[in-house]
């Protein structure tokens, strides 16, 4: 369920007006670290790592809720609670993929008997911490897998990604998948090289090249 609680109605560091607060509820689908990358050419891929997001689906429908690193370290949300909370509907979106953000009172509501882990993939266990995250890094995981098969997986991701078009002048948005995971999970699938758009240039492609640097001091089975 989601309901609007409240409205401010001064406007934000845009002069845009703000959208009502809203209460929500619902079971957790996913639970996925929430992040935001950084794009130049094929040459630098950083990703920024500030919490996580949670994937509800109530009464009112499917949403996706941004929570910090703090909170869920605290509450412990794990797949299959029965959560609840405030937030704020995001506005422009540019570095969230959620629909509601500032997460307020959240409490989970009823959690279910928790079985062991059950390996995976997908890997549904206990959601480690941020920082374990931040030392594995990522790979590229295809955008199909990523909605499907790998899409309860704790350690799939969607973030939003800035891309440098016009070096400190213009810059271009958009949603990319990447998976966090052991490199010898078996579902695991790149997808299709990423291009890389810049101002009066043919587009880089990212196939990969980057992965390496990220993930190379990982074993397969890490």
């Amino acid at each position: 369920m989601a309901t609007v609680i409240s409205h401010d109605f001064s406007p934000d560091a845009a002069g845009c007006p703000r959208a009502g607060k809203v209460r929500w509820s619902g079971v957790i689908t996913a639970i996925q670290p929430r992040a935001w990358v950084w794009r130049y050419k094929t040459d630098n891929r950083t990703h920024t790592l500030t919490g996580f997001n949670l994937w509800i689906e109530g009464d009112a429908g499917k949403m996706v809720v941004a929570i910090s690193a703090l909170q869920q370290q605290k509450l412990g949300f794990r797949l299959g609670d029965t959560a609840a909370g405030t937030g704020w509907p995001v506005q422009g979106g540019k570095r969230e993929i959620a629909d509601l953000y500032r997460a307020g009172d959240l409490k989970v509501v009823a959690q279910p008997d928790q079985s062991a882990d059950r390996g995976g993939p997908p890997f549904v266990d206990i959601i480690p911490d941020i920082e374990i995250y931040r030392q594995r890094g990522c790979r590229m995981l295809d955008t199909k897998l990523w909605r499907t098969a790998c899409m309860p997986c704790m350690w799939a991701n969607k973030s939003r990604v800035e891309i440098e078009y016009d070096f400190g002048k213009t810059k271009r948005y958009r949603s990319e998948t990447f998976c966090y995971g052991p490199k010898s999970c078996a579902k695991y699938s790149i997808g299709e090289p990423r291009e890389v758009p810049y101002k009066d240039s043919w587009p880089s492609q990212d196939d990969g090249c980057l992965d390496s640097c990220l993930t190379g001091h990982r074993g397969e089975d890490d």
